[in-house]
C-alpha cells in the first residue's frame, strides 16, 4: 500500500502552523501538521513544575478589543478560523507602563490613557502626537512593494520630545523588532496599532486555553496531527519542494510545504542554506517568580512593565551574557480575571547573547544562571514589588534552552531581519508562515499562517 499524498504539510505546531493547517483543513485539502515535541506551541507553549503551569512565551496577546469589535486583526482571526470569542476567556489588562529614569507613562486598552499621559509629561509634543495618531491608523502596513523605511526616521517628522520617542519605541522594539536600534516603519503601524491603540488581554488558563482550541480546531477540520515527529529534511527535487523526510527515514509526499521553522532554518532543512548574517539576534534571558501575595494586594496594578534604565536604551546584542540597560517585568496576576488569584506570578525578561551562553563549560552555566537570576530579580526591585521576599518558586531559562526546544538559531525568538512579507522562499512550493514571514507576536504569527494558507493555498488554486 503506497503512503499517502498530501495536498500540504505544515512544520511545527506553532501559531502560524495551526492556524495555517486549521485554514487550509476548511477547504478540503488534504493537510498533516508535523511537530517536533510532545506539545503545540513552539516558543508559546506550556510547562509544569511545583504543581503549576507556566507559560513560556505569553505575556500578553495584543490586538484586544471587546466582543462585537469588526474590522480588527483579533476578529479576523476568530472569523476565518471559526472560533468563538467567548472561547478564548480573555481577561483585559488595567494598564500597563513605559518606566524611564526621569518619567512614567501609562497605557491601557484606551488610547485615551495615552494620549492624556503625553499631554502631562510632554505637553510640548501633544500635538505631533495627535498627527502620529492619525498617520498611523491611516497607513498601509501590508504593502509588499513598499520600500524600507526607518521608524526612527520617520519618528523626526512628528516633532516629539527625543525622550517621548525612546518610550513610545521600547515597548514596541521588545515586541517584535528583529533589527538592531530599529524597528522597520511598517512593523511600528502595527505594533502601535497593537499594543497602543487595541492593547493587552491574557486567555484565562493562560497560553493552553488558546492552544487547546486551535488543535480542536485543526482536527475537526480534518487536518492530520502527528506529534513527537522531528523532519529531517525537506525534499527538493527540480527546484520545488516534493515533500519531507522524517528523522524515522519516513518519506512524505505532498504539494505544497510551509514552513515555521525560520527562514534560516527553512533553508538549512531544505538544503540551501541562507547566509551566516541572516540568523537572527534577538534572543532572551527570563526568570519567573511565584510570590505568596498577589501584586495588586501590594499595591502594583499594572500588567507589563517596561523599563528602561538610560534614556536612550540600546537595542543590540549585548556584549555579556544578559543586558541589563532595558527589560519586560510582566505581572501575570494583574489582568482583569472573574476570580483574583491567590498567588502573584513575575516573569522578568533581558535581552541575551546567545553565543556567550552556549560557550559556557557545562559545570558553570548553572552557577551563571543563577546570578543572572539574582541580578535581575534585585533589578526588578526598583520597577516592581520586591519578589524576593514572598518568592514560593521560581524558574528560568536561557537561550540555550530557546535554542534547544525550538531549534532556531542563535535561539532567535524574532527570527531573521530579513522578512518575507510575501512568505516566498526561493524554493518553488515552499511557503514561510509565522515571524520570519513577518508578523510577530501570538496575533501576528496566527494572522500570517491564515494570510499565506489564503495567498498560496486556497487563493491560488483559483488563478
Amino acid at each position: 500500500m503506497s503512503a499517502p499524498r498530501y495536498d500540504a504539510i505544515v512544520l511545527g505546531a506553532g501559531m502560524s502552523g495551526l492556524s495555517a493547517a486549521i485554514r487550509l483543513a476548511q477547504f478540503d485539502r488534504r493537510v498533516l501538521l508535523v511537530e517536533r515535541h510532545s506539545l503545540p506551541g513552539g516558543l508559546n507553549s506550556w510547562y509544569k513544575r511545583a504543581g503549576r503551569r507556566f507559560d513560556t512565551g505569553l505575556h500578553a496577546l495584543t490586538n484586544y478589543v471587546p466582543r462585537g469589535t469588526s474590522g480588527t486583526p483579533l476578529a479576523k482571526i476568530l472569523r476565518q478560523l471559526r472560533i468563538p470569542y467567548e472561547a478564548l476567556q480573555l481577561a483585559p489588562q488595567r494598564r500597563s507602563e513605559v518606566v524611564f529614569p526621569a518619567e512614567r507613562l501609562s497605557f491601557s486598552n484606551d488610547i485615551g490613557l495615552l494620549e492624556s499621559e503625553v499631554a502631562r509629561a510632554f505637553p510640548a509634543s501633544r500635538e505631533g502626537f495627535a498627527r502620529l495618531i492619525e498617520c498611523v491608523r491611516s497607513a498601509n502596513p501590508f504593502d509588499a512593494q513598499a520600500p524600507f523605511a526607518s521608524a526612527r526616521a520617520r519618528l523626526l517628522e512628528f516633532t516629539l520630545d527625543p525622550e517621548l520617542v525612546e518610550m513610545l519605541l521600547l515597548p514596541l522594539l521588545w515586541y517584535g523588532s528583529a533589527l538592531a536600534e530599529d524597528l522597520a516603519w511598517d512593523d511600528f503601524v502595527i505594533l502601535f496599532r497593537s499594543l497602543y491603540l487595541e492593547g493587552f488581554a491574557r486567555p484565562e488558563g493562560g497560553v493552553k486555553t488558546l492552544l487547546d482550541l486551535l488543535v480542536a480546531r485543526a482536527k475537526e477540520s480534518g487536518a492530520q496531527l502527528r506529534m513527537n515527529c522531528p523532519v529531517r529534511r525537506i525534499v527538493v527535487e527540480g527546484g520545488a519542494a516534493r515533500g519531507i523526510e522524517l528523522e524515522s527515514g519516513e518519506t512524505l509526499a505532498c504539494d505544497q510545504v510551509y514552513s515555521s521553522a525560520g527562514w534560516v532554518e527553512t533553508r538549512a532543512l531544505a538544503g540551501a542554506p541562507a547566509p551566516q548574517e541572516d540568523r537572527g539576534w534577538v534572543t532572551i534571558f527570563e526568570t519567573l517568580c511565584v510570590t505568596r501575595t498577589p501584586h495588586r494586594a501590594r499595591g502594583h496594578d499594572a500588567a507589563i512593565t517596561f523599563f528602561s534604565q538610560v534614556e536612550r536604551p540600546r537595542w543590540r546584542e549585548p556584549a555579556e551574557l544578559v543586558g541589563f540597560e532595558s527589560g519586560v517585568l510582566c505581572c501575570s496576576d494583574n489582568y482583569q480575571t472573574r476570580e483574583e488569584p491567590a498567588e502573584g506570578l513575575l516573569r522578568a525578561t533581558l535581552l541575551a547573547n546567545h553565543d556567550r551562553w552556549s560557550e559556557l563549560p557545562e559545570q558553570e552555566y548553572a552557577a551563571h544562571k543563577r546570578a543572572a537570576a539574582a541580578s535581575l530579580e534585585e533589578l526588578s526591585a526598583r520597577f516592581v514589588p520586591d519578589p524576593r521576599p514572598q518568592t514560593l518558586f521560581r524558574d528560568g531559562f536561557t537561550p540555550r534552552t530557546i535554542r534547544r526546544y525550538t531549534a532556531h538559531a542563535g535561539g532567535a525568538v524574532y527570527g531573521s531581519p530579513l522578512r518575507h512579507r510575501d512568505g516566498l522562499s526561493g524554493i518553488a512550493n515552499l511557503f514561510l508562515v509565522g515571524n520570519d514571514q513577518g508578523l510577530v507576536g501570538v496575533i501576528g504569527t496566527l494572522l500570517s499562517g491564515i494570510t499565506m494558507a489564503n495567498l498560496h493555498g486556497l487563493y491560488a488554486q483559483h488563478t
